[in-house]
């Protein structure tokens, strides 16, 4: 709908808390901590905890050789943990966890029990809708999307997306939240998938099924969207980039609210993720990958416009 206004960056700090420890939720954290906010992040899995630091690190040496940026002491100022209750101090809350509706439905009735009355529940969903997420807590005009791209240390714009429950005093302190991240927002209405993934996700299904019936390999498919429409990459290298286990639950949750079986996963998409190759994070899926062990201190798709 609209692209936020330029302002002054807000550098108050407000405590924060982040809702996923994966990929996503350890980038969302590093963009806040950079920016000098306190965050605590949640997890109930120990090992996506145990790796969550790793990952912080490895996003914050790609920030300092990509951006010739300093984030300063961001480690230190994240932390860590599975209980729920330590964010009852935090003021903004974003939802990093995975895009499955009763996972997304618990963590919203969490945060209304334990968050304080004032606090704003963002949520980085790639298609549930902000009024359904909303409807899931007593306070729905506090809640909002916030759509950050992968990875989000590096990228500068963020889709916000807004119900019409959702409070005017909420989207300003969230622009505003953003614009001292460095982001830019462009806010957009609510329904399935916003507008990125209502359009990208039936984009890859189709590039899938493109492939699936032999009219081309995943590499020249990439290639026309690349070479004939100048995408900086394609659709089967972005899927691989955010992971075909991701783009399958989006898919799933699309067809759901939207009733369109054009969202029904290819059985390509579904073979891919049912024999674990998800994309990048495992080294194989419509393409091939170095092993996601390297060392390189670039994430995946550093390189990409996701």
């Amino acid at each position: 709908m609209v692209e936020s206004k330029d302002s002054e960056p807000n550098t108050a700090r407000i405590p924060v808390g982040v809702v996923g420890a994966g990929t996503m939720g350890a980038g969302v954290a590093q963009c806040f901590a950079a920016a000098g906010h306190p965050v605590v992040v949640v997890d109930p899995d120990a090992a996506a905890r145990a790796s969550g630091p790793e990952r912080l690190r490895t996003g914050i040496r790609a920030a300092r050789l990509l951006r010739r940026q300093d984030p300063g002491p961001a480690e230190e100022r994240v932390s860590w943990t599975a209980d729920m209750t330590a964010l009852s101090d935090a003021l903004f809350v974003v939802d990093c966890a995975p895009e499955r509706l009763p996972v997304k439905a618990e963590i919203f009735r969490a945060l209304d029990r334990v968050c304080p009355a004032e606090a704003v529940f963002a949520s980085c969903t790639s298609a549930i809708p902000v009024a359904h997420l909303g409807s899931c807590t007593d306070r729905p005009a506090n809640v909002i999307g916030t759509h950050f791209m992968n990875p989000a240390p590096l990228k500068d714009t963020v889709e916000v997306a807004t119900a019409t429950s959702t409070g005017a005093d909420t989207i300003r302190r969230t622009l505003d939240v953003l614009a001292g991240l460095g982001k830019k927002a462009i806010v957009v209405g609510d329904g399935p998938g916003f507008v990125s993934n209502r359009v990208l996700m039936l984009t890859v299904n189709e590039a899938a099924a493109v492939v699936e019936a032999g009219t081309a390999d995943a590499d020249t498919v990439d290639r026309v969207f690349k070479d004939c429409f100048g995408h900086a990459t394609g659709p089967l290298r972005t899927a691989d980039l955010i992971g075909l286990d991701t783009v399958v639950d989006t898919l799933a949750v699309l067809r759901e609210f939207t009733g369109d079986d054009r969202f029904r996963p290819t059985p390509l998409l579904s073979k891919l993720v049912a024999d674990g190759s998800v994309g990048r994070k495992t080294g194989r899926g419509f393409h091939s990958y170095p092993s996601p062990k390297s060392t390189d201190p670039r994430p995946a798709g550093a390189d990409s416009h996701v």
